[in-house]
């Protein structure tokens, strides 16, 4: 009879044997990645934001490993599609999504999707960080946030506001300036961020909380006034319109931001090496340049990072559901 303390050990060393020959495994296969062309997959059509960050990080994924990027644009369902495909995709590092804060809440919201948001997702990195603005229509007499939360507490239920679609971004974050201001506005979902512009310029809607893009270039017109900017400091684009921690509201901080995941299950080392590179390609002078057109600027993170940005925002952003008792569908 072989005493416990050495079936204890033995189990303990091919325990560690194990582990040590999955970490070689990993760290071989990671030095030969990538040795095929990579897909990204992006659940929004070519264009917008979140493709033109993953067609720019494939470009310089390309020049570092000389190997194709193909951004594969899955449109429908906020997201969801492009994220189960990730779900079903083979762990290997060759197929990845590149999402937004959008999707990331869509996926939590919904009541039915085909995988689990959480557990069947391996973070990589954060990307890009993004800006939003406060816009209103001319019809509104305002021209600070003060002056309108004071006109929109004189006309409860009164005043429209948009989004690019329900559980969005823009539809939680101006439920959270309703909270945070306490003010009452009816929400109008479009189909999209542009949809919701046309519907602000035309007055339809009175006020729209979107991407900075989409509203600086009509400022200058008088066609749309800018209240206020997500973020810490004001934007070149638009540099007259205060932070909203300048108009008295720092809690509502958005970040309209992109970030990349790999399905569960894929090699940390493999990971690692997408990230790092990653990282590298955002500091360079050109994407930041690149992306201040977009009104965003460059992140990049390692994998822990990521994941515990992507656990806080989730929690923030449920917090707000929860307490503007957004029902969902």
């Amino acid at each position: 009879m072989i005493p416990s303390a050495v079936r204890m050990l033995r189990w303990a060393i091919r325990s560690l044997s194990a582990v040590i020959a999955l970490s070689f495994a990993s760290t071989v296969l990671a030095a030969d990645f990538p040795a095929k062309p990579i897909r990204f997959l992006v659940g929004v059509a070519p264009g917008g934001g979140t493709d033109f960050m993953a067609r720019l990080v494939g470009q310089k994924l390309n020049e570092a490993w000389g190997q194709p990027v193909v951004v594969d644009n899955r449109i429908g369902a906020t997201g969801l599609i492009a994220m189960e495909l990730l779900a079903k995709a083979a762990p290997d590092g060759y197929t990845l999504i590149v999402f937004n804060v959008g999707h990331m809440m869509s996926a939590h919201l919904a009541r039915k999707v085909a995988f689990d948001p959480v557990k069947d997702f391996a973070p990589v990195s954060l990307m890009a960080n993004g800006t939003s603005m406060l816009g209103i229509h001319p019809s509104i007499p305002a021209k600070t946030v003060r002056e309108f939360i004071a006109f929109a507490k004189s006309r409860p239920g009164k005043i429209n506001y948009a989004s690019g679609g329900y559980g969005g971004i823009q539809h939680l974050s101006t439920e959270l300036l309703k909270l945070e201001a306490g003010i009452d506005l009816v929400h109008v979902p479009y189909k999209g961020s542009g949809p919701g512009t046309l519907a602000l310029l035309s007055g339809q809607v009175q006020v729209f909380l979107t991407n900075m893009l989409a509203l600086a270039p009509l400022l200058k017109s008088g066609k749309v006034i800018g209240l206020a900017v997500t973020g810490e400091k004001r934007v070149s684009a638009a540099p007259d319109v205060p932070t909203f921690a300048e108009a008295g509201f720092p809690s509502v901080n958005v970040s309209l931001w992109q970030g990349m995941f790999a399905p569960a299950g894929t090699p940390g080392a493999i990971v690692d090496k997408l990230s790092k590179t990653i990282a590298a390609s955002l500091k360079t002078p050109e994407v930041t340049r690149l992306l201040a057109t977009q009104g965003a600027e460059p992140a990049g993170s390692t994998p822990a990072e990521f994941g515990r940005f992507v656990q806080h925002e989730r929690e923030r952003w449920l917090k707000v559901v929860r307490e503007a008792k957004i029902t969902i569908n």
